[in-house]
């Protein structure tokens, strides 16, 4: 067993791990955070995508200890500090970018994390970086006009750039 240390959602948590544990299982079965969905396993749909310092990764594959004293968010922790929705999730909602909602949670996070990197993002570069996320309801046109509605939010709330998420530093051990 492993000790480590998550801060998730802003939220500095103190874990004893199997070391073959994936972030996926620690988040859904240890920590209830079952927006974090499990689609293939296998990394292929992107169910499972969560923030890895600000950046989206597939949580399936991850090792739990690898994930230790790094900040991860959650779509339980992409919402506003007053609980409203953040202005991906309230797009999402607005351009039906989601219809059954399971591939809704790592959509999102990792649009968010594609308008961090790129504020004003053409259509070809959120087919890009979506392109680790599968949707089996929707088509992807209302999924892109969500995208692109997002980043006008952001880029209006003057949010443009911004990592999404909540900020907590995590203390070194040294």
């Amino acid at each position: 067993m492993q000790p480590v240390r998550l801060c998730v959602n802003g939220v500095e948590h103190d874990l004893v791990v199997h070391p073959l544990e994936t972030l996926l299982r620690t988040l859904r079965d240890t920590m209830g955070l079952t927006g974090t969905k499990e689609g293939c396993g296998t990394g292929y749909c992107g169910a499972c995508t969560v923030l890895l310092d600000g950046d989206a990764v597939n949580a399936c594959l991850l090792l739990t200890v690898d994930a230790d004293r790094k900040e991860l968010v959650t779509i339980e922790g992409l919402a506003d500090a007053d609980g409203g929705l953040h202005p991906v999730q309230a797009a999402f909602v607005e351009n039906s970018g989601l219809q059954c909602g399971y591939c809704t949670p790592g959509m999102i996070l990792s649009a968010a994390s594609l308008l961090a990197a790129t504020p004003d993002p053409t259509d070809d570069a959120i087919r890009a970086g979506l392109s680790g996320n599968l949707c089996r309801c929707t088509g992807y046109q209302s999924i892109a006009a969500s995208v692109h509605d997002a980043a006008q939010r952001l880029r209006d709330a003057g949010r443009s750039g911004e990592r999404p998420g909540p900020r907590a530093s995590i203390r070194s051990r040294a």
